[in-house]
This record gives structure tokens, C-alpha cells and sequence, in this order.
């Protein structure tokens, strides 16, 4: 993780120019006091007018002083704070990308979200507002105890301990707080994940008439999350008291002290009105005590929650010099590879080879791990044993970004983004694609047709997630989408199960034509991978059969009777035929 000190030592020229604004600014408020010391003495009491005219510019440019500087020091900490939120936001999405596919398993989006936004948020107002103040409050509280020192020794000793009981009560208030925070942004990430589960499944909730059952699990959240911030309120208000009690008590009692040291002749009247000045300007940084520790605590909080974020690493293994193959071809091999996730094994002891150009089909009861070859062919996990090759080469000492260039994949969640139809299926090469090559594409997956018929053809923008589109229309963009990113192998992850099998037939012609290129094809229809060169099986994670379609039916094994079960009617019919 890339420190929070490293963010500010980036920008430490100008932070040095915001804390010299700062000095300026603080400098010309201790100066006030000692001008209307001057003027308290000489021109009301000695009724010396000589120099009260400098002595009025000087109050007059104090003033204009104090409020430009204090303009650029505002400024420039604000600058830098959301400079430096930018940055750290950028830097932890980058982050989060960097993570393998087994992380984000077991997160949820709302707690990521809360992550990246609030959290972050509040992460960059300590390196502004709080960092701001809370170096103003101790500059502050230096300078003024100096200066009352300078005026009175004795009576100094009454601020100095109202001083030490704020301190010390911000200090305690801290660490009330400390867990409190905590456990905010805890509920703050639960409450974000439980809206948007609910709102990205809607239509899910509608259907099972559940707008009840979600109501009352968001209030329940929404209840907890007022819980925690009346608990920080709570806390908030046993201490603040002191700070305001102090703030208001304070100018006082300095102002009787010093009223009867001025009479006893230990101090004069002008002295007295400084030093009253400098008192109440010593109640400020008291009360700006819990506020900061109030965002301290918070910010401390959020910290907590980014570094734990931080110390998750990819478990792929990332070799230091990989290889770069100059042009993958499309051959695929599959050597004796196993996974286990947690204690829970998922694949055993699979091997298939495919050559380039060739087309393998998987099957499988669900759950059997279909999709999980494919994530490992994409590299989103490696095996816990055995070897995934490329063109010979072994997927983990090639370049990463290749391996998965190298694939389209049609997802068998069809996940579509809010943007328009050519900006969804041009996202495999989002650069060079010509608007030919997305026609093209959407020609050979069907989907030129309704496509061509919008208002806005490929300019339509499509709602969150495909919303507005039909099942099947949503998997021929997806499938658009991957024939035109021309890579060498095509995976289909069941992408032709919401489609009618008139046109799934004619899609797979379409892919048939496509000579060049390796296709791994995933499916419950024994229709999507009849044609296929090689059909393998899997049983609870093992290859159980494996054949081509006239084989497999001849062992009446397991694909016979999916066989049985899809088309009603005696295998040998068609093996016969």
C-alpha cells in the first residue's frame, strides 16, 4: 500500500506553501492584540494621538492581511486534499483490479463501494480540513501562551490548565470513539450492499412479490446505522460541554484576574485588553478540539478499512519476466490440472488437448465445473495442480494480459454495460474497431436485425445490465461482442441458452464458418456441441466421458441420457441414421 505520508510528501511544495500562508496568518493575528495594547495606552490613556493613525492602517492591514492569506491557505489545503483524494481513489480501484477472481468471491459491491467512495472521502479530509486545523489549533496554542506569558506569568497558568483539560478530554473522547467509527462504516458498507443487491435485482423482487421482506431488511440496516450515529452523538455530547464550558469561562475569569492585577498595579490597562484578546482567541482552538478528534477518530477508521483492502494480493502466480508469445495461434492444452478452493476440491485431474482451429464441447450437470475451466483458461485462478499451456507455452510464465486477449469469452451471465449498443460490442478492441467489423459481428450473432430496427440503431443506449432487452437479445450483443474481437480461441459459457433453437442453430453455423479460430463451447443443449471435434463430460469435477457426439451416444453412459432427456426419443435412431 502506497502510504499516506508518500500522498503528501508528492505535494510537499505546496503544502509548504499553504502552511507559510498559514504562519503569515497566525503571525498577523498575534500582532493585533499588541496594536490595541498601544492604542489602549498611549492615545486613550496617555491621550497621545502622534501615531494613531499608523496605528488604524496597521488594524485596517492586519485585517486585509489576515483575510487574503487566510484565503490562499483555505485554497491550497482544499487543492490538495481533493488532489490527493483523486489519487488515492485511483490507486485503490487499481488495486482492486489487480485482485484474482477468488477475492471477489467472498466481497460484496456495497462493501467495495463504500471502500472506494466514503470511505476514501474521509481518509482525504485528514490530510485537509483536519490536518489544516489541527497544525492552526497547536500553532495557535504555541504563540498565544508565548505572548501571555510575555504580558503576565501567573494569571498564564489558568489558561495553560484549561488548555490540559481539553487535551485530555479529546484525547478520551478518542477512544470512545475510536470503536464507534468502526463499527459506522462497517453498517455503512452492510446498508450499501443490501440497496444495491436490491436494486440491481428489482425485477427479482417484483416477480416474487418480496417489496415487504427487502423493506424491512433495508430498515433493519438503516435502523442499526442510526443506532451507531446516535452513539456517536451521545459521546459527542458528554464532551463537548467541556470544551464550550471552557471556551466561555475562560475570557472571563481571565478578564476579573487581570482587572485586579491591573489595580494592584501588576499589569497595565492596555496589557489587560491584549490579554483578554489573546484569551479569546485561545478559546477557538480549544472548541475546534473535538471536531478534530470528532474527524481524527473517523478518518482512523477508514484507514482501518483501506488497509485492509491493501493487504489482499493476487494469489495468481506473477512471473517477473514473462514470456510474450508473437502470435498466439489458438492451441490449447489441459495437463492433468486439479483446483481446490478453501477445502472444497473443484476440478480433478483434467486433460484435454485442442488443436488450433478445432472446437471442444463441455458438458456437465450444474455445479460439475464447466465454468470453472474456463476461468482458469482466462487465467482468473491457477490450478492447484497441473499445467495450462498456450501454444505450448504455459499460461502462468505468459504475459497475463495476453493470455487473456488471446480469448473472447460469452459469458453465460450476460453482462452489458449502460452505454450504447456499438460502444458494448466494440469493447474487445475498443480502439481500432471500424463500425463494418460491428455490423459484421452483429450479422454473424443474429443480431443486426432487431438491432437495425431501434430508433437509434447502434447508437441505442441500453439500460443498466442490458435493461430493456430480452434475454436472447442480450446474448446475441454478448455474442457480437466476441466474434468481433477476432481473438483466436472463442469460449461460449452457455451463451446460446436464452435463444430459440432456430437461431442458436443459425449462430452455430456461423461460428463453424469461423475456420481460424479455436472454439471451447459450454452447454446443457446437447445441440450447441454435437459438431464438436471433442466432447468431454464432467462428473462432480472429473472428465466422466469423452468423444465425439456418435461415441458418446454409443456408450449410453450420462451424455445418453441427457440425450434421452432433451429429445424424448431412442439414441440409436440418430446413431443408426
Amino acid at each position: 500500500m502506497t502510504t499516506l505520508g508518500s500522498y503528501v510528501r508528492k505535494h510537499w511544495a505546496t503544502y509548504t506553501m499553504a502552511i507559510l500562508f498559514m504562519i503569515i496568518a497566525i503571525a498577523l493575528d498575534m500582532m493585533f492584540p499588541k496594536v490595541t495594547e498601544r492604542i489602549v495606552n498611549e492615545v486613550i490613556i496617555g491621550q497621545n494621538f502622534t501615531y494613531f493613525p499608523f496605528l488604524l492602517l496597521a488594524i485596517i492591514l492586519i485585517g486585509v492581511g489576515r483575510s487574503v492569506f487566510g484565503y490562499f491557505k483555505e485554497f491550497t489545503f482544499d487543492k490538495n486534499c481533493i488532489t490527493i483524494g483523486t489519487e488515492m481513489r485511483k490507486d485503490l480501484f487499481d488495486h482492486i483490479q489487480s485482485l484474482s477472481l477468488d477475492y471477489f468471491d467472498d466481497s460484496s459491491t456495497g462493501e467495495l463501494m463504500a471502500r472506494v467512495k466514503d470511505d476514501i472521502d474521509k481518509i482525504f479530509q485528514l490530510v485537509g480540513m483536519v490536518a489544516m486545523r489541527g497544525m492552526e489549533v497547536t500553532l495557535n496554542s504555541v504563540l498565544i501562551l508565548y505572548f501571555m506569558f510575555s504580558i503576565n506569568v501567573p494569571l498564564t497558568f489558568l489558561p495553560l490548565t484549561f488548555m490540559v483539560i481539553c487535551g485530555t478530554t479529546a484525547i478520551v473522547m478518542e477512544r470512545k470513539l475510536d470503536k464507534v467509527y468502526d463499527a459506522i462504516s462497517e453498517e455503512n458498507a452492510e446498508m450499501t450492499t443490501t440497496a444495491e443487491e436490491n436494486l440491481a435485482g428489482v425485477r427479482t423482487v417484483k416477480a416474487f412479490a418480496r417489496e415487504d421482506y427487502e423493506i424491512k431488511k433495508f430498515f433493519k440496516h438503516n435502523k442499526k446505522y442510526y443506532d451507531l450515529n446516535m452513539e456517536e452523538a451521545k459521546a459527542l455530547i458528554k464532551f463537548y460541554p467541556v470544551f464550550m464550558l471552557a471556551g466561555t469561562l475562560l475570557p472571563v475569569a481571565c478578564a476579573v484576574l487581570g482587572g485586579i492585577a491591573v489595580i494592584n498595579g501588576h499589569m497595565t490597562l492596555g496589557a489587560l485588553t491584549a490579554y483578554v484578546i489573546y484569551a479569546r482567541n485561545c478559546t477557538w482552538p480549544m472548541e475546534e478540539l473535538g471536531w478534530i478528534t470528532n474527524e481524527f477518530s473517523s478518518s482512523l477508521a477508514s484507514m482501518k478499512k483501506i488497509k485492509k483492502i491493501y493487504s489482499e494480493h493476487s494469489t495468481l502466480n506473477i512471473t517477473e519476466n514473462p514470456v510474450h508469445v508473437e502470435s498466439v495461434k489458438g492451441a490449447v492444452e489441459f495437463d492433468h490440472v486439479s483446483l481446490t478452493l478453501g477445502e472444497k476440491e473443484i476440478l480433478s485431474d483434467i486433460s484435454f488437448k485442442l488443436e488450433p482451429g478445432k472446437t471442444l464441447g463441455i458438458m456437465g450437470q450444474t455445479g460439475s465445473g464447466k465454468s470453472t475451466i474456463i476461468n482458469l483458461l482466462q487465467r482468473f485462478y491457477d490450478p492447484t495442480e497441473g499445467n495450462i499451456r498456450l501454444d505450448g507455452n504455459n499460461i502462468e510464465k505468459m504475459e497475463l494480459e495476453q493470455v487473456r486477449e488471446a480469448t473472447a469469452v460469452v459469458m453465460q451471465d450476460v453482462f452489458l454495460f449502460s452505454d450504447t449498443i456499438e460502444e458494448n460490442i466494440r469493447m474487445g478492441r475498443r480502439d481500432d474497431m471500424t463500425m463494418e467489423e460491428i455490423k459484421d459481428a452483429a450479422d454473424k450473432a443474429k443480431a443486426s436485425d432487431f438491432i437495425e430496427k431501434l430508433d437509434d440503431t447502434y447508437k441505442t443506449v441500453i439500460g443498466e445490465r442490458g435493461v430493456g432487452l430480452s434475454g436472447g437479445q442480450k446474448q446475441r450483443i454478448s455474442i457480437a461482442r466476441a466474434i468481433s474481437k477476432n481473438a483466436p480461441i472463442l469460449v461460449l459459457d452457455d451463451s446460446t441458452s436464452a435463444l430459440d433453437m432456430e437461431t442458436e442453430s443459425e449462430i452455430q453455423k456461423t461460428l463453424d464458418e469461423i475456420e481460424s479460430t479455436t472454439r471451447v463451447i459450454v452447454a446443457h443443449r446437447i445441440s450447441a456441441v454435437r459438431n464438436a471435434d471433442e466432447i468431454i463430460y464432467l462428473d462432480n469435477g472429473r472428465i466422466a466421458e469423452r468423444g465425439t457426439h456418435e461415441e458418446l451416444l454409443k456408450m449410453k453412459g450420462l451424455y445418453y441420457n441427457t440425450y434421452i432427456a432433451q429429445y424424448g426419443a431412442p439414441a440409436e435412431m440418430e446413431v443408426s441414421a
